[in-house]
């Protein structure tokens, strides 16, 4: 197996010809899987250029250096909600290669990926390392010609057909390329050169990020950790049109933070609001119910069984579930003048009820996003409707494909965003194939 920082692979720029068949800008997931799918549909005479010394860092850093590389969510229809920005428009490019064909894929070039309980699908070494020397070692059996270090400044249509490429890094400043692949991630040259080549632009903005929340209270209880937790983001009225504002849920498990509010469920609702945080400055009103959606009945129930068959222990020593945090318990019932010594049989009436509107109601002031930068995509980039997803063909400009994190689609946390770098990536490399 390949180490994961080897050196380049063959066929240095200053031995190339200055003209050859396809350019794929971008040595990330995206452009790796394009390249190596069509050289493995018989596209001979194939370079793959990064700009970066490291190729595939943002696989080899993802899920904390084990790579989450896609998830076990297997129909198209179910798989398309996970991603706030490509929805429905992505049922088709997923109908022909979902996560089920990046498991295989993978497998047929030596590695082998394991489920997790919560679906997402790891390397059996559990370590990036393996999924960067997989995809590496595919180009290189491919016949892929790589090299780092060499970005791609400007491409123009070309007089005879193809593009006039100029280069910045190598030996060889310029190139013409019969068909380009732009796999440039969020990267602004990657927008830029799409621009310069008829594309338009939806403008990025950060994805999957936690939030703040100075002065809180409930910072005072960091690393506490609940599962399920119901959000519900309420974002304020469009000043300009009036109206009530908008409201984005998430269920699952939150983190508390000394900054604010982290965790899965926390990633997946700032990813699809994303854009009406941005607007709003990230000011919005969360409202957190930490019994996961149980009703007024059912707690009225778990306390009048608490009452009953725990009445002479403290409050502090008894929770009305047992999941249910007991730093957060305690601090509820400090927050709501409640003696934690008092005996369950001493509860009043009107503290059931106002702990019981606690648990489900819990109302912060969100002021801004988690001061450590954790997004780690962006929603926006080139419009779908300029590319045909059944091939990732621009239909601005023949010959042009356009792939992974540099279109206007993200997904939430927990492999999704590297699914539609295979799926992108594969589909052009198939289309390539073909002519």
């Amino acid at each position: 197996m390949l180490p994961a920082r080897a050196a380049a692979l063959p066929c240095p720029l200053a031995m190339a010809s200055s003209e050859v068949a396809v350019v794929v800008a971008g040595g990330g997931a995206a452009g790796f899987m394009a390249a190596i799918a069509a050289a493995e549909a018989g596209v001979d005479d194939i370079w793959l250029l990064e700009a970066t010394s490291e190729p595939l860092h943002k696989v080899l850093i993802s899920g904390g250096g084990r790579c989450n590389v896609t998830h076990a969510c297997w129909e198209p229809l179910a798989l398309v909600g996970h991603y706030p920005r490509g929805g429905k428009a992505l049922r088709g490019p997923f109908a022909r290669f979902a996560p089920a064909d990046a498991v295989a894929w993978f497998a047929r070039h030596g590695l082998e990926l394991v489920e997790e309980p919560d679906g997402r699908l790891f390397p059996s070494s559990n370590r990036s390392e393996s999924v960067v020397a997989s995809l590496r070692r595919a180009a290189l059996r491919a016949g892929v010609r790589f090299q780092a270090g060499v970005a791609l400044q400007g491409a123009a249509v070309a007089g005879g057909g193809g593009f006039a490429l100029e280069l910045r890094g190598g030996q060889l400043p310029q190139m013409t390329a019969g068909r380009l692949v732009l796999a440039t991630g969020s990267h602004p040259s990657g927008r830029r050169l799409a621009a310069s080549l008829g594309h338009g632009l939806v403008p990025p903005v950060p994805s999957l990020f936690t939030l703040a929340m100075a002065g809180d209270p409930l910072l005072e209880l960091a690393g506490v950790v609940m599962d399920p937790v119901e959000l519900a983001l309420q974002l304020p009225p469009d000043r300009a049109g009036g109206g009530t504002g908008t409201r984005f849920r998430q269920r699952g498990r939150v983190l508390i933070t000394h900054w604010g509010i982290s965790g899965p469920a926390t990633l997946r609702l700032t990813a699809f609001a994303a854009r009406a945080l941005k607007a709003a400055g990230y000011r919005a009103d969360l409202r957190l119910d930490w019994t996961g959606g149980q009703s007024q009945a059912e707690l009225e129930s778990m306390f009048v069984e608490a009452r009953r068959g725990q009445a002479k222990r403290q409050l502090a020593n008894w929770r009305p579930w047992p999941q249910l945090s007991r730093r957060l318990w305690l601090a509820l019932l400090r927050g709501h003048a409640v003696d934690p010594s008092q005996r369950w049989a001493d509860l009043t009436k009107h503290q059931q009820l106002e702990l019981i509107r606690a648990l489900r109601d819990t109302r912060v002031a969100v002021t801004g996003r988690g001061p450590f930068g954790e997004e780690f995509v962006t929603a926006g980039g080139i419009p779908l409707g300029e590319v045909n997803l059944a091939t990732m063909e621009s239909r601005r400009q023949a010959d042009l494909y356009l792939v992974g994190e540099l279109l206007d689609v993200d997904g939430v946390t927990g492999g999704f965003n590297f699914q539609h770098c295979w799926s992108s990536g594969w589909l052009a490399g198939q289309a390539l194939a073909k002519g």
